[in-house]
């Protein structure tokens, strides 16, 4: 199951609307299949693994981090895959919530007289799939924030733009984490002020780059930006919700460059929005006021909080939050160092 779980996790924020799942087929002591759910969400992993597998999925033992799914969809049902394919033993670690599955995969391998065990590895999966579980639950993806924070609790300059708080190990740990995320969101200050293109900068890595989110009430982002100018390669949405007066031939403007416009009047409308295209995990990296606003709107579910070692000072602009003042319900789940640079991971409390 560690390795199902270590296969699910490198395809994270590249399987939408599905999840990313893991499996490993395993017949007297061998590993003889194994897979991740593909990029794009199909085939789905347990597919795969039975046709790597051949012959020898014939009374071997399955290991999937998640319930097989019983639905005809553009594919048939993996929980007759699994049957056809005469597998013994079928572990998972969670029921799917899918309305369309709910423990329905897992009746149609019992009634085939596959033995069938759930709950391995149970809050380890949850963790991993947690933007999944929160889409399907709850009908909004999971929001996480993250702040790099100066030595005296700032997070830039006033008419600065972009400054560097934290060094190249600590960024490079933020390219992995915009990787494995659907979506990644900035206010409009940040936009104008960083002109930022918010992709994903690992060399071989470019192609995981999320579906990039501007909060833009007053559809201020100008046409060439690099957030528009790059539509076509990375999907760009613009959210608003106060229309200006030439918004229709700045709007066409916008589609003939790529970029889709959204309207939602506030954080719980676009949440919906967002998983209603299948969006499971939504990063918020840029601006004090949007931090704020999703911290005070009770929705972000993760805080990272990377610290580096040199200060501001005069004309700083002050975080919303910091390790002193991190809101209630909140809890530690990982601390690392990354050159001089330190990370606090919060989590919101079952």
């Amino acid at each position: 199951m560690a390795e199902a779980i270590r296969l699910s996790k490198t395809h994270l924020g590249q399987t939408s609307p599905n999840p990313s799942v893991g499996c490993v087929i395993v017949k007297d002591g061998e590993i003889v299949g194994r897979a991740v759910t593909a990029v794009g969400g199909r085939p789905h992993a347990e597919t795969q693994a039975l046709d790597e597998a051949g012959d020898k999925a014939r009374g071997a033992t399955v290991y999937v981090t998640l319930e097989p799914c019983s639905h005809h969809g553009k594919t048939p049902p993996c929980a007759d895959a699994l049957v056809k394919a005469g597998v013994a033993r079928v572990v998972t670690s969670l029921p799917d919530p899918d309305q369309r599955v709910s423990g329905r995969g897992l009746q149609i391998m019992r009634d085939a007289g596959i033995q069938v065990e759930t709950g391995m590895a149970e809050n380890e999966v949850r963790r991993v799939l947690a933007g999944y579980l929160m889409r399907q639950t709850q009908n909004r993806p999971q929001v996480i924030l993250k702040l790099a924070i100066s030595a005296d609790g700032m997070i830039g300059r006033k008419g600065e733009g972009q400054i560097a708080i934290t060094g190249p190990e600590a960024r490079t740990e933020v390219q992995h984490l915009r990787a494995h995320c659907d979506a990644i969101l900035v206010g409009i200050g940040t936009a104008l002020a960083d002109d930022p293109e918010l992709t994903v900068r690992i060399s071989g890595m470019e192609a995981r780059s999320p579906i990039r989110i501007v909060l833009d009430r007053r559809l201020e982002l100008p046409l060439d930006s690099k957030l528009v100018q790059t539509a076509h390669d990375v999907p760009t949405i613009l959210v608003t919700s106060e229309q200006r007066k030439d918004a229709s031939r700045y709007c066409e403007m916008l589609a003939e460059r790529g970029v889709e416009v959204l309207e939602a009047d506030d954080i719980d409308t676009l949440l919906f929005a967002l998983a209603s295209r299948g969006i499971s995990s939504l990063l918020i990296e840029g601006g004090a006021r949007v931090a704020k606003d999703v911290l005070g709107s009770g929705v972000v579910d993760r805080i990272l909080l990377f610290s580096g070692p040199d200060t501001i000072g005069e004309g700083g602009i002050e975080s919303p939050v910091t390790a002193a003042n991190i809101p209630d319900g909140y809890e530690i789940v990982r601390e690392a160092d990354f050159g001089p640079d330190h990370l606090v991971e919060y989590e919101r409390s079952s």
